[in-house]
């Protein structure tokens, strides 16, 4: 049976981790001429004894949509025996589950490569171009900033406690000469995540990085913040004491998932 550090753990994964292939399919090119003419239902699966954790991708017309639910009639399903092992498989180790679907091979080759493409929100996972490395970024904090609203959303002890004392506020990320730019809203223990720069108001903190290279040397631990600042690599603006509590949980949020 799944633990709950099991649960949270998954919860992340499928509504975290596995959203950000819209980012492959809406950014990398080639990504998107192999799935420009899909129309299908990718299952991912885990069984447990309390009942099956799942949810699937629907590819319509070169798009995509992440659905949270289980799937009745999938083209292809990805089935593990435990949802530890899918949090294995959504971390980058080798785990193999069941496949279903095979007469779709062309579906599957295609799926094999857009899960290659997840690695690269692994830290270690050095990207080989500048165009990789900005998937990296971009991919990097869409995850995490969704990540830490489903912390919250799954009531993790110590992310609500810090949500609910706090008025609405903003917490804004951004790149520098770049449109990659993503928040998190915070309003009496409720959280949403979001796209862009949030212009209804002044973020309450700000934290704009001066290139997608730097950013990079930050979101891979290569460089720690107080040193990336010092240098100018990245800009915090406004309370520098909260900026650092949501970098702590962005840093548990990691932990979890590699």
């Amino acid at each position: 049976m799944a633990t709950d550090h099991d649960l949270l753990v998954a919860r992340i994964c499928l509504r975290a981790i596995l959203p950000v292939v819209k980012v492959l399919l809406e950014d990398d090119p080639k990504t998107a001429r192999k799935f420009f003419n899909t129309h299908a239902i990718v299952q991912f699966i885990a069984n447990d004894e309390k009942g099956p954790v799942g949810a699937y991708l629907q590819f319509i017309e070169g798009g995509v949509e992440v659905v949270q639910e289980i799937a009745e009639h999938p083209d292809l399903t990805f089935r593990f025996s435990s949802i530890a092992k899918m949090n294995a498989m959504f971390a980058g180790k080798p785990v193999l589950p069941s496949i279903r679907g095979w007469t779709r091979l062309g579906l599957l080759w295609n799926m094999l490569g857009l899960l290659m493409g997840l690695k690269l929100l692994m830290p270690n996972r050095k990207p080989r171009t500048n165009e990789e490395a900005r998937l990296k970024v971009k991919m990097t904090l869409y995850m995490a900033t969704t990540a830490l609203s489903q912390l919250n959303k799954a009531g993790y002890p110590e992310m609500a406690k810090w949500t609910s004392k706090q008025p609405e506020r903003i917490y804004q990320w951004s790149v520098d000469g770049d449109d990659i730019a993503c928040y998190l809203k915070v309003k009496a223990g409720n959280t949403k995540a979001g796209r862009g720069l949030y212009t209804r108001r002044q973020p309450f903190v700000h934290t704009r990085f001066r290139s997608v290279q730097d950013a990079l040397l930050l979101l891979s631990n290569q460089i720690d913040t107080v040193e990336a600042m010092r240098q100018g690599l990245v800009a915090v603006e406004g309370s520098p004491e909260y900026g650092g509590q949501i970098s702590d949980f962005m840093l548990q949020i990691a932990k979890m998932v590699t």
